[in-house]
């Protein structure tokens, strides 16, 4: 008979004892003593430093470009010194907007090991948002991709502080590796050869960034209205790296059976943008410091996707749940080598329960992971894999060591969260770590609104239960309340994606007369799969309360929208659904209050 596995808190304690690699000590940080890791590097700089000893292992794969670890090294190295040559100073903005390419890389950590600070652009934007994404950072110099170059050709006239601009190449797209046409105004516009010239064998002697200088400003995703730079210290990324090794170590300690045969090196598949936090601190940070393989996918396609994967035999599937749901419903799929694959995990966004079951069918070797983090906690501070997350699937993991959580209810006044309430006490989540922004930046009223003594407001509306697991119940924003009852949009669409024809769904709240607000649900209906308004009705009859049963439902074959990190735009829905009347896709029904 097997030993049963160490509890959570057996071993954490021994991760944790003095002397091992994840020690916690205290730190004062913004005036708040907080619990660190001891052992977390003090910058950025020296994660790239020391990813050296990987050296002529491949780090990056882009298409069929190949980058080494000392190749990409020598590439960063060169990008801090010429931004030094070049007058950028500790501090200084210094944006990126490409869509994922070796260059986007070796320009983030040639930016931080400079001590300016890094600030990732969504190339979603349009011109207008990311003149405004340049304009309120303040940057003085930017990276760009051929894309981003052509669309603010006639920006730079309205952007005087950008002195350089550096275009980043992509063998894939046509004229990438050339600066293009001159520009209408003094910004110097590079090819990234050109701009780099010789390349460095070491970085410049000056002394490294401090664990509370500014790295980085990542704008939230904007779902909610107009972009905020979400400041980020290099502690804070540092920490978010350290929870991640903590995280899977423990997880090793418990469950060592499921852990992948050391002759199989750890490859990545990045599928979601560089300028996400998680993309970049959750992904990639991690990849460099631990020495592992990052592919690349300048856009996800899972069809490239499940290419790549056999290819370059991906040990780990990232992202959103949508990603994992389209790879899941490709045709490819069945025929694709997928053997490699030892964990598909995902955050991000509201993950149905019904998705733990096939990934456990379908990538048979591997383990699902479900994390929770946001941009203001700098990506993740739980994530629950293996065997925990298949028994409680609607958790996102126990909290890191060096994160506090807190369940705040409804009408809590005060700058401190009240004593911890039962388990599964249901309020707002609020945050307290090392891995907290400090603010954002130059909005204080909106940092004053946001976080008080450390503590982050996360606007989740979330419960512990009795064990310590997280569960995130709903967005604060997405409680629909309907005659006076609360309905969690996530708990509706958790029993929609368990109808066997459902692709994908989202549900919001639209106004009513006299309910004040109605339950609304946009379903995508599975390909080749024929699904009846009445036969959801009765699937969603037999799990919901009556109260929580969409009014309006509306059947659909094209995709949801969703942002670049995969979120769903919920007011584009309810826009959408204000010009809709109830129709071929839609039912209505009268229900009592």
């Amino acid at each position: 008979m097997a030993d049963a596995p160490l509890s959570l808190a057996e071993a954490t304690a021994q991760l944790t004892a003095p002397g091992q690699a994840f020690e916690t000590s205290v730190a004062e940080i913004g005036s708040v003593e907080m619990r660190v890791w001891r052992n977390a590097p003090p910058s950025l700089r020296q994660v790239l430093e020391s990813s050296r000893r990987f050296g002529e292992r491949d780090f990056l794969v882009y298409g069929q470009q190949r980058q080494t670890f000392a190749e990409h090294f020598r590439v960063a190295a060169t990008v801090e010194r010429r931004l030094r040559e070049l007058g950028v100073q500790r501090g200084d903005r210094v944006a990126i907007a490409s869509r994922n390419l070796p260059g986007w890389v070796a320009a983030f950590w040639g930016i931080v090991s400079s001590g300016a600070v890094a600030v990732p652009l969504n190339a979603w934007w349009t011109r207008d948002e990311l003149e405004f994404g340049l304009t309120d950072s303040g940057a003085v110099a930017v990276f760009v991709d051929a894309e981003r170059r052509d669309v603010l050709a006639d920006s730079w006239s309205r952007l005087p502080a950008i002195a350089h601009v550096v275009v980043l190449p992509d063998a894939a797209a046509d004229g990438a590796k050339s600066a293009s046409a001159p520009a209408p105004a003094p910004p110097r516009i590079w090819a990234l050869d050109e701009f780099l010239g010789p390349l460095a064998d070491e970085l410049a002697e000056d002394p490294p960034p401090s664990p509370d200088d500014i790295a980085t400003i990542f704008y939230t995703s904007g779902t909610t209205g107009r972009p905020k730079g979400a400041i980020g210290t290099h502690r804070n990324a540092l920490t978010n790296m350290m929870n991640l090794f903590f995280i899977s170590q423990r997880a090793a300690l418990r469950y060592p059976d499921t852990m992948p045969p050391p002759d199989l090196p750890t490859a990545a598949l990045l599928s979601i943008p560089l300028f996400h936090a998680t993309g970049c601190l959750a992904t990639m940070l991690v990849a460099i410091a631990a020495g592992h393989k990052l592919v690349l996918m300048h856009h996800f396609d899972p069809a490239d996707a499940l290419s790549l994967i056999e290819r370059e035999r991906i040990t780990t599937i990232g992202g959103v749940p949508t990603v994992v749901m389209q790879l899941l419903d490709h045709p490819r799929l069945a025929e694709t080598d997928i053997s490699s694959v030892r964990l598909v995990s995902y955050g991000g966004a509201p993950a149905p329960p019904e998705l733990v079951r096939r990934i456990r069918q379908t990538f048979q070797l591997a383990q699902p992971g479900n994390g929770y983090g946001l941009t203001e906690t700098a990506a993740a501070i739980a994530l629950n894999t293996g065997p925990d997350y298949v028994e409680r699937p609607t958790s996102c993991g126990v909290p890191v060591p060096v994160c506090r959580v807190a369940i705040v209810p409804d009408g809590h006044v005060g700058s401190e969260p009240p004593p911890v309430g039962a388990p599964d006490t249901v309020g707002e989540l609020w945050v307290q770590g090392p891995n907290v922004i400090p603010g954002y930046w130059n909005r204080p009223d909106e940092t004053a609104e946001a976080i008080t003594n450390g503590w982050l407001h996360t606007g989740d509306i979330a419960r512990l239960d009795a064990d310590g697991y997280l569960h995130i119940v709903d967005r604060a924003k997405d409680v629909i309340i309907r005659g006076g009852e609360n309905v969690y949009s996530i708990h509706v669409e958790t029993a929609l994606f368990e109808h066997p024809d459902v692709e994908d769904c989202a549900v919001v709240g639209l106004p009513h007369p006299t309910l004040g607000e109605e339950v609304a649900a946009f379903v995508v209906v599975r390909a080749g799969r024929t699904l009846q308004a009445g036969d959801l009705q009765r699937h969603l009859a037999a799990r919901l309360a009556h109260f929580e049963i969409p009014t309006r439902l509306f059947l659909r074959g094209d995709p949801l929208p969703r942002n670049p990190q995969g979120k769903l735009l919920k007011r584009q829905l309810r826009s959408e659904a204000t010009s809709l009347s109830t129709s071929p896709g839609a039912v209505s029904h009268d229900s009592p209050t």
